[in-house]
């Protein structure tokens, strides 16, 4: 294979003439490892009575995903700068497509738990590619429109696994039901990969760093005893052992930073160069993003809103998320244009427009008579409201913490920012999705579940207002003192 090395100044090298075809390719598996976290939502009913799954082992299908994938994503974005993009790419893809074939023919909950392991593993090894990739593809000048795209392309994956999860359901092809949210996942990877092998070039890092076994442990303990009980802890009514793992977290976070601190004191080559939080701004810019995806706990009460306080099917559960994606496209097509208008404070305008539609939302909701559907004259531009600002959020964020670092960290920042969004989404259905049931107590009926889902909207609303604030000034691109950044 022909290697491109990040260099000092990759934009004075010749240009790659099929960049654009290998983003688009690369793109795909960042598209498809989030997908497969919120396309099992709404397919949870149909996976329950098709297996005769407990309820342990539906959230098992859920977390076991979420966790293997927080965990993974740093040292996936590592091993691609250290054995190259495109090889780990394709390795993550292929595996994802035999994992995704192993839980469409799944026969048992263990066998599907199983099978979500191995996806979230592969998934961890293929999504990170795409942004650790844009600075070696791309030469200054066009890194802002392609981190752009790619902020897009992540926060439809989330739009789409609704309309697709529940759009497959309903079809039911060839009666295969639920498991069609899987292998529909195998004719997009096989394109994917015959693709990949003409439009992509190697790239890795100049330096090729050897392989941090210890840091790779310890900061899979750490997150694993981060996120797991925020994602079990709820639904097992919180019992010791997942108290014990949250109280253990700070301690794994200090072992894993002392060893890394080591580690390169030694000469060696750590997971996480600590330095890279030096930068300024990124500890802020990872501290807002953290909050963007609160949302998760909108898509899923949303839904449950929809099915048990209106009655709508899944379906039409799914369909109703139409003026969000409208807003989302809107907001993400012109969050360039808005970046240039608005300087440093285009980072919080799209946090503060989708805290304004959360607002608005839960107010809309809770007009009518329970049971009765709100208006949707108010309800579709509150919805419009909420996704113009995540379609301004997420593409400005991602963009303004990858251009806070060099070209040689791209790997490993790519691998955080999604394990920052993965975590995002954990702790937003365990606490704000704690809320909601919180607030729903043992009732039922439509009026204490619009009660709950308003409740919940506001809480979200806080959210994204804090995510304001720690974004502030952040859109203004700094002046980078190495020459890669000139």
């Amino acid at each position: 294979m022909s290697t491109l090395p990040v260099t000092a100044r990759p934009e004075t090298a010749v240009l790659d003439p099929n960049r654009w075809a290998a983003l688009a390719v690369l793109l795909t598996g960042a598209f498809l490892a989030p997908l497969d976290f919120f396309i099992v939502n709404v397919a949870m009913p149909s996976i329950t009575s098709g297996l005769k799954a407990s309820e342990a082992d539906v959230q098992l299908v859920i977390s076991g995903y979420a966790v293997v994938y927080a965990v993974f994503l740093i040292t996936g974005g590592r091993l691609g700068d250290i054995f190259g993009r495109k090889a780990i790419f394709l390795i993550g893809l292929a595996g994802f497509a035999l994992a995704s074939a192993f839980c469409g023919l799944a026969w048992s909950p263990l066998t599907l738990i199983l099978a979500r392991l191995l996806q979230a593993l592969a998934a961890a090894a293929m999504a990170p590619q795409a942004l650790a990739s844009v600075h070696a593809l791309f030469p200054a000048h066009e890194r802002g429109r392609a981190l752009s795209i790619y902020g897009v392309v992540l926060g439809l994956s989330s739009i789409v696994g609704q309309l697709l999860g529940g759009a497959l359901v309903q079809a039911d092809l060839y009666g295969m039901g639920w498991r069609l949210i899987f292998l529909i996942n195998l004719p997009v990877s096989v394109v994917a990969f015959i693709a990949a092998l003409p439009l992509l070039r190697e790239t890795r890092g100049a330096h090729r760093p050897r392989i941090d076994l210890g840091g790779i442990a310890l900061s899979a303990l750490a997150l694993t005893a981060f996120v797991l009980p925020l994602i079990e802890g709820r639904e097992r009514g919180w019992p010791w052992w997942s108290i014990a793992m949250l109280v253990t977290t700070p301690i794994w976070v200090e072992l894993f930073r002392r060893y890394e601190i080591r580690l390169a004191k030694a000469g060696g080559d750590p997971l996480v160069a600590i330095e890279v939080f030096q930068s300024p701004g990124l500890l802020r810019g990872l501290a807002a993003i953290l909050t963007l995806y609160a949302l998760a706990a909108f898509f899923l009460t949303y839904s449950i809103y929809l099915q048990q306080a209106l009655g709508f099917t899944a379906l039409q559960a799914g369909l109703a998320i139409l003026p969000f994606s409208a807003g989302f496209l809107t907001g993400s097509t012109f969050s360039p244009l808005f970046g240039r208008w608005l300087g440093a404070s285009a980072s919080s305008l799209g946090f503060v427009l989708s805290a304004l539609g959360l607002i608005g939302t839960a107010t809309v909701v809770v007009l009518p008579p329970a049971g009765a559907v709100p208006p949707w004259s108010l309800l579709a531009p509150a919805l419009l409201f909420i996704g113009l600002g995540m379609g301004m959020s997420i593409p400005t964020m991602v963009r303004v913490i990858v251009e806070r670092v060099e070209p040689h960290r791209a790997g490993l920042v790519g691998g955080m920012v999604n394990s920052t969004l993965q975590v995002s989404a954990a702790i937003a259905v365990a606490v704000l999705g704690g809320l909601f049931y919180t607030a729903l107590g043992t009732r039922t009926d439509p009026a204490a579940v619009t009660h709950a889902f308003a409740i919940t909207l506001l809480a979200i609303a806080m959210c994204h207002l804090s995510g304001a604030v720690l974004g502030a000034g952040l859109g203004q691109r700094r002046r980078a003192t190495c020459p890669a950044a000139e």
